[in-house]
């Protein structure tokens, strides 16, 4: 398990104080995908150089996994472990370093060594007898499928293969968590599909905890477990993937929400004056969720039928989120006032959410 608590890092400007991590909490579970999206600025780069300590936080601390509690007071860390507290040694730094994997947009490969060396370079630079990284590379290069990639160089790499390598490479020493800071972001979409699968299968097979650094959303619905939303250095919104999805209660994480489905379209209709939000005890412009349970419900016809309404669907968006469909419609609904209104509490009775959509 991964426990953040009241992480801050503050960077001194020329003219102010920039909080890039501001009072972040966080606990990630054994085993879990978390994703942390936010926008450019965000803080969340930082907050993941943090946790391998390639920044020093101010203040926080750190708890990951059996390793201990590393306390962060003024820039200087300690450990607590067992009840007792120490300063970090270099030592214990390197050693808490080495279980970490980290993976980046650019992947950061060297262009002058091939792939076999890229991926041994980390195992050279602790000693590892040769016959051993000859093995432990053969074994990642099948595991990420680039065995017969060995001893060709980047430049003959296309850019999912490159990060393939940057992969294979991060779990070179075995590391019980890797961080992925924007992996995906330099990649054509069939790429990006194939190294999030990759990054699922080694989930499941590994065990290996992954956070996930993001500003993609549909990256976080593909493969995240929990996810948390970054504004300004601060964490304003965390959970369950498909709840923070179904339910975002912020106006940033709606925005995200929003940019991964077709329903933000219906900001650009009700401007060009091609759909009229009316909140009319007759008409009304309704957006309504189906959630895992009511997904499937054939709704939308039977209460035309039973109410007497017109329903007419102006947008309608289905997610998959972690293998669970999630959808969205947007109707107008028109009628006697009383139907409309005993229309939509038995919609809403069905465990279908409704919500009035009264202008742009």
């Amino acid at each position: 398990m991964v426990q953040i608590e009241h992480l801050e890092k503050t960077y001194q400007l020329k003219h102010k104080e920039l909080h890039a991590v501001n009072d972040v909490s966080l606990t990630i579970g054994d085993g879990e995908i978390y994703g942390i999206i936010g926008y450019s600025g965000a803080g969340k780069s930082t907050l993941v150089r943090c946790l391998n300590f390639l920044e020093i936080p101010d203040h926080g601390s750190i708890t990951i996994g059996d390793f201990g509690k590393i306390n962060a007071e003024n820039g200087k860390l300690s450990l607590t472990k067992d009840g007792k507290t120490s300063p970090l040694s270099d030592k214990k730094l390197r050693e808490l370093r080495s279980s970490i994997g980290m993976i980046f947009q650019h992947f950061n490969l060297l262009d002058r060594s091939t792939v076999f060396e890229n991926i041994a370079y980390p195992l050279q630079y602790r000693g590892i007898p040769k016959a051993d990284i000859e093995k432990r590379v053969d074994e990642l290069l099948e595991m990420v499928g680039l065995s017969d990639k060995k001893y060709v160089y980047p430049s003959q790499l296309s850019g999912g293969q490159k990060q393939r390598v940057a992969i294979a490479r991060a779990l070179s020493n075995s590391p019980k968590i890797l961080l992925s800071d924007e992996a995906t972001s330099a990649l054509d979409p069939d790429a990006t599909e194939s190294i999030l699968r990759l990054l699922k299968e080694l989930k499941a097979k590994l065990g290996i905890t992954i956070i996930l650094i993001t500003h993609e959303m549909a990256v976080i619905k593909s493969i995240a477990d929990k996810v948390a939303v970054m504004e300004n250095g601060k964490v304003v919104e965390a959970g369950d993937v498909y709840e923070v999805f179904a339910h975002p209660s912020q106006p940033i994480t709606k925005k995200f929400v929003q940019s991964s489905s077709s329903l933000g379209n219906i900001t650009k209709l009700i401007e060009n004056d091609e759909v009229t939000p009316v909140d009319a005890p007759d008409r009304k412009l309704i957006k309504l969720t189906f959630t895992r349970t009511s997904v499937g419900d054939a709704l939308i016809s039977q209460v035309s039928r039973q109410f007497n309404v017109d329903l007419n669907i102006v947008l309608a968006n289905i997610d998959i989120i972690t293998e669970d469909a999630l959808g969205n419609i947007i109707v107008t609904i028109q009628g006697p006032a009383a139907n409309v209104r005993d229309a939509l509490e038995y919609i809403h009775s069905r465990g279908v959410e409704t919500e009035v959509i009264t202008n742009a």
